[in-house]
């Protein structure tokens, strides 16, 4: 069904990457979100009510709440589209994520009002009846929210948005608890026990630990989380691609909200070069990431010496030195300071943060490293950075 509205409402439904294509997306999503949750509200109110199973009313009431979140998700949407402007020169592509965030908040609450008044059910429970209508209305209701996830989901992973991905989750999880309903509707018909409480607080404790698990990944992106391996290496890509590039290093990107990244990074280019000839190469490769990545990005280009014997055999030394510590420690910045006493070797090493050194640890190591493989007249002169991609 999203796949043929989008074809007929969204302009160019395959462009995932350009921002109104998004926006367009979770609009639609939002809008069958509310219309299908409102459906399924009615049917299981119905259904408890007739009934009389807390657990069925209290899954009604939960699809209610996600027409709520439907609504928050398409508002996020929608605002997160407005144009930058002079308070957030960024744009407000963030506020997909705030929405994303407020969709977790109202799963915990609803998790958590269902475990108490489940655990009310369990002192003082009733009986529950259960006929054809409400058995056909939960199995409708199960295949409802599995056809809910799998068209969030797979919007979400095209259009790689985590308020999607989060309302993706929570309809999920109502999948989930309303079996847990189901089961709990037939097991009493047949057997006489009395299990809708307790069958509401496993739906409870469920809809709750979804509820955390949104929230983190929709909180990430608003804290700060580190790119994805996939960008880091395309951007490399792109760079290094350049023959007036020996490498990069100090890579950041900064996000914005979907499709609003900026992104810096420093290129090593030779120390020897034609200054206006880089400077004219970098803004081409600035310009290229632009057009490539939909970003902004800022490159500072770093010198490097590359027809000095010397230093390019010492470079290769220390290389490897500061690898054999491990797969995610490098180096930049290499230069050699000649005195007439010994030679300093300036250079920085990017460390990761999950280490089992600490930062004296790495620099004394390095360091003994360096005078016992290279000379007793080189010392190490070490700045250590963090790996932020």
């Amino acid at each position: 069904m999203i796949t043929f509205l989008s074809s007929i409402f969204i302009k160019n439904p395959k462009d995932y990457q350009s921002p109104a294509v998004r926006q367009a997306y979770g609009v639609l999503c939002g809008g069958v979100g509310i219309a299908l949750n409102l459906v399924l509200f009615l049917g299981k109110w119905i259904a408890g009510m007739i009934s009389g199973s807390i657990a069925i009313t209290a899954d009604a009431f939960n699809n209610l709440s996600d027409a709520g979140s439907s609504i928050i998700t398409l508002v996020g949407f929608k605002l997160s589209g407005q144009k930058p402007d002079p308070e957030h020169p960024f744009g407000h592509g963030r506020m997909e994520y705030i929405s994303g965030l407020f969709v977790s908040v109202a799963i915990l609450i609803m998790g958590f009002e269902l475990i108490t008044t489940s655990i009310e059910k369990v002192r003082q429970p009733e009986p529950i009846e259960s006929s054809p209508l409400i058995l056909g209305i939960l199995a409708a209701s199960i295949l409802i929210k599995v056809y809910m996830a799998y068209y969030n989901r797979s919007v979400g992973k095209k259009i790689g948005s985590a308020a999607m991905n989060a309302t993706a989750m929570d309809s999920l999880s109502d999948t989930i608890s309303t079996a847990l309903v189901l089961a709990a509707t037939i097991i009493s018909h047949f057997t006489g026990l009395l299990l809708d409480g307790w069958f509401g607080i496993l739906v409870g404790l469920f809809i709750f630990y979804t509820g955390i698990q949104t929230m983190k990944d929709t909180m990430n992106p608003l804290l700060g989380q580190p790119p994805k391996k996939e960008l880091v290496k395309k951007i490399e890509q792109i760079v290094t691609a350049h023959s007036t590039v020996h490498g990069i290093h100090d890579l950041i990107v900064h996000d914005y909200g979907p499709g609003r990244l900026m992104i810096s990074l420093h290129a090593e280019v030779d120390a020897d070069g034609n200054l206006l000839e880089l400077h004219d190469e970098i803004d081409n490769i600035e310009h290229e990431l632009q057009q490539k990545l939909n970003c902004a990005a800022t490159i500072h280009m770093d010198p490097i010496v590359t027809d000095d014997a010397e230093v390019v055999q010492v470079r290769e030394i220390v290389d490897k030195i500061v690898a054999s510590l491990g797969e995610d420690f490098t180096m930049h910045d290499f230069r050699m300071v000649k005195g007439p006493t010994h030679t300093n070797l300036v250079f920085d090493v990017v460390m990761p943060f999950h280490c089992a050194y600490t930062e004296v640890e790495v620099v004394k190591t390095i360091k003994q490293e360096i005078q016992e493989k290279i000379g007793r007249k080189y010392f190490a002169v070490i700045q250590i950075d963090r790996d932020f991609s």
